[in-house]
């Protein structure tokens, strides 16, 4: 059987990681964050997902993202043609050390932001945002109004750091009980969108690790599922 050749291969999936790098975020959670990314990508069960589906890549970008104005691309549209082209994807994020020292989360302008990334890549099959974050908008609009148009054909997902975290008198939660049910309620689009959690950006790198497997597995075997039983 022959293969595509890279120049020939259709893009089976536009997955855009928007992480979160705002004032709450510190030097060393900022590191954990990026790196647990880069580790998550050079995760062998990973990579076996990333290539599942010969002839039909994977494109890859990443930006971080904190208050309103705030939206910082760390890797620009890279297809993953071969194990190279993670491994140079994960290099770039080790070597990033950008950070924002403004103290606004702005959760829907990073939602926005990330949406307008996957409308570059009209020509992917499925186009999956993937926002990562330690607490809820706090700075301008709302998530909960923003990304309402299911015609759009955008699959938001969600990890959420500090699952358990609770409303105080400088988070609102927009009358969700904790920071995992704000991110269900008001992040998630589409159909079988999810959330992931890590306790702690020290559990960063294992929960991406959990949420790419979910995200590339399923769009991975997707030419099988219409296979006659």
């Amino acid at each position: 059987m022959l293969l595509a050749s890279p120049a020939q291969a259709a893009c089976r999936l536009a997955l855009a990681l928007g992480l979160d790098v705002s004032g709450s975020v510190d030097a060393q959670e900022y590191r954990l964050q990026l790196d647990g990314v880069a580790s998550a990508l050079m995760h062998p069960e990973v990579q076996g997902a990333i290539f599942g589906m010969p002839g039909a890549h994977v494109s890859l970008a990443v930006y971080q993202w904190g208050a309103e104005d705030q939206q910082h691309v760390l890797l620009s549209w890279t297809d993953l043609h071969t194990p190279g082209d993670v491994a140079r994807a994960a290099n770039n994020l080790r070597a990033a050390n950008t950070r924002f020292e403004n103290p606004y989360t702005a959760l829907g302008a990073a939602m926005t932001y990330g949406a307008a990334l996957l409308r570059q890549r009209q020509d992917c099959w499925q186009h999956t945002l993937d926002i990562s974050g330690d607490g809820p908008s706090n700075s301008g609009p709302a998530p909960q109004n923003v990304l309402r148009d299911p015609r759009a054909g955008i699959t938001v997902n969600a990890l959420v750091v500090n699952p358990g975290g609770r409303d105080n008198v400088t988070k609102d939660l927009s009358q969700t009980r904790t920071l995992l049910d704000h991110y269900r309620a008001h992040v998630l689009r589409g159909p079988g969108a999810f959330t992931e959690t890590a306790r702690d950006f020290r559990d960063f790198e294992a929960a991406m690790t959990r949420k790419l497997l979910r995200e590339l597995r399923p769009a991975a075997l997707s030419l099988d599922a219409n296979a006659p039983q």
